[in-house]
Formats: structure tokens, C-alpha cells, sequence
């Protein structure tokens, strides 16, 4: 049977943009307390009050930040009985010329942040004997995409991550799940190049498939469905057919066709000290 979502109280971090946004809505619209952590807090606080959910100032690459996050909101909340790792910021561009700063900062928010939302909630979830960990990751946590390698090192670096622990927490009623979306049109893909038959969905597509995994929990959520069987296909062809593969699907393109105007103002928001993410 489906898991009843009304008046269960729900965390999801970089909740004030995006898919985060998105995600909020859709399980307050299923009678959820939501709370949106994010490092913007005024921004989130005018989201909150738009769409009713809570916020809170949070920075997932600040352990100290999480846990004060995770206490504030069981606070004013109670339990936290979902807990969504969505914070995520991508900066495009040629591996060998990104920066030492803009490699750490996509290895905090999108892999330690992560990293960090999961040790919270993993003891007060085990001690309870209930709890779901819902963590965003992305297609490019599966399959490495020219462009955006330091990104897609970080989601890989999640799938990883949850592999282990849901092992771990195997027979402690505490549920562990990832979600992987190809692109949504959100700030973070603002200008990126697109594929060959590869559809942009909305972030009201991937939050619809949080809400689905929060109620029917499953290990892995490929989003859309048929992306599951393609991309599991791929790993059985040999290299060579793979890279083909990939440039009859213009993954390769990635670098060639990216409007990098486009994305100034979003890779210069989440580089400031009160950026928030735009999602994963």
C-alpha cells in the first residue's frame, strides 16, 4: 500500500529553487509540513510564504549548519520524517581550465553536501526505527558528460555514497533512495546544450517522482522510466560503441554548443557567499 504523506513532516535542502521549489510544493500540496533550508534565507523566506512551508538558513557544505537545520526544524516541525538531499550547483566548462575554487565548490554542496544531510539524518532516523533519505542526483551520476566532468564526478560520487549506506542500513526501517532525472529546465541547465532526443523536463516532472518515491519507496528512480533500461544497455557495449553512441546523441556537444552568456548569472549567483543552488 502507498505510505500516507499528510502530516508527515518534510526536509529538503536548496528548497527555495527549482527543483527543490517544485519538490516542496508537491508535498505540501499532499498535506506535508515542508521546511526549505537554503543559504539565501531571505529569498527562501519569501518562497515559504508563498507556497506555505517553512525556511530555514542552511549551507549543506557546513556540517554545523546542517545539524542546526535538522534541530530547528524538528523544533518547530516535530520528526522529521523525510529528509531530501537536493542542494546542487553545476559551473560548465572545459575540465582543464575550471578553477580550484570552482572544484571544491561542486564537490561541497553536491557530494559533501549530501554527505552531510545523510549523517544527520541517519541516527535519529535508526533510533526511531523509520525515516526515508530521498537523495537528488542526476543522470550524469551514472554516465560522465564532457563539459561538466567535476558535476558528474560529484553525482557519481553520491550514487557511490548510497550504495554503501543503504547497505548499512539494511533491516533498520530506514529507507534510502536516489533520484535520476535527465535535464530539467531550471537555472542550473540555463544555457546548456542539448542532446539529441533528449527531452528538457519541468521540475514539477522530477518532483512528482519524489512524491512517488516517498510514497511507494524504491532504491533508484530513473526519471523519465524508460531512461532506466537505456542507460543500464549502454554499460554492457564495448567502449568504442559506447563513445559512438554518445556522438550520435551529441553528448559530445556539450562544450561546443553551451551558451556561456547565458549562464553568467547563475554561475555568479551560486559563487556568492549567500548563493543558493538552483537544484540538481
Amino acid at each position: 500500500m502507498p505510505r500516507d504523506i499528510s502530516n508527515k513532516t518534510v526536509a529538503i535542502t536548496g528548497g527555495s529553487r527549482g527543483i527543490g521549489r517544485a519538490t516542496a510544493e508537491q508535498f505540501i500540496a499532499a498535506g506535508a509540513r515542508v521546511a526549505i533550508g537554503a543559504r539565501n534565507h531571505d529569498h527562501a523566506a519569501k518562497v515559504a510564504a508563498d507556497i506555505g512551508a517553512h525556511a530555514y538558513p542552511l549551507d549543506v557544505t557546513d556540517s554545523a549548519s546542517v545539524q542546526a537545520f535538522w534541530n530547528a526544524v524538528e523544533a518547530d516541525l516535530g520528526e522529521i520524517d523525510i529528509f531530501v538531499n537536493n542542494a546542487g550547483e553545476m559551473i560548465v566548462g572545459p575540465f582543464e581550465k575550471e578553477s580550484a575554487e570552482d572544484t571544491a565548490h561542486q564537490l561541497g554542496v553536491n557530494l559533501l553536501g549530501t554527505l552531510n544531510g545523510m549523517k544527520t539524518a541517519i541516527g535519529p532516523m535508526r533510533r526511531r526505527g523509520r525515516g526515508h533519505i530521498i537523495n537528488m542526483v542526476s543522470a550524469v551520476g551514472m554516465i560522465g558528460l564532457p563539459g561538466c566532468a567535476t558535476y558528474s564526478a560529484a553525482k557519481h560520487g553520491v550514487v557511490g555514497l548510497s550504495e554503501g549506506v543503504r547497505a548499512e542500513l539494511r533491516g533498520s526501517g530506514v529507507d534510502l533512495s536516489i533520484i535520476l532525472p535527465i535535464p530539467a529546465q531550471t537555472e542550473l541547465t540555463s544555457g546548456v546544450g542539448k542532446g539529441r532526443f533528449v527531452p528538457l523536463l519541468t521540475p514539477d516532472d522530477i518532483a512528482k517522482s519524489v512524491l512517488r518515491t516517498a510514497r511507494r519507496p524504491v532504491y533508484n528512480r530513473y526519471v523519465p522510466g524508460w531512461t532506466n533500461p537505456v542507460t543500464r544497455s549502454l554499460f554492457l557495449l564495448p567502449q568504442p560503441w559506447r563513445d559512438a553512441m554518445g556522438r550520435f546523441l551529441k553528448a559530445d556537444q556539450l562544450l561546443r554548443t553551451t551558451d556561456y552568456q547565458a549562464r553568467i548569472a547563475y554561475e555568479a549567483r551560486v559563487k556568492a557567499p549567500t548563493a543558493e543552488g538552483a537544484g540538481a
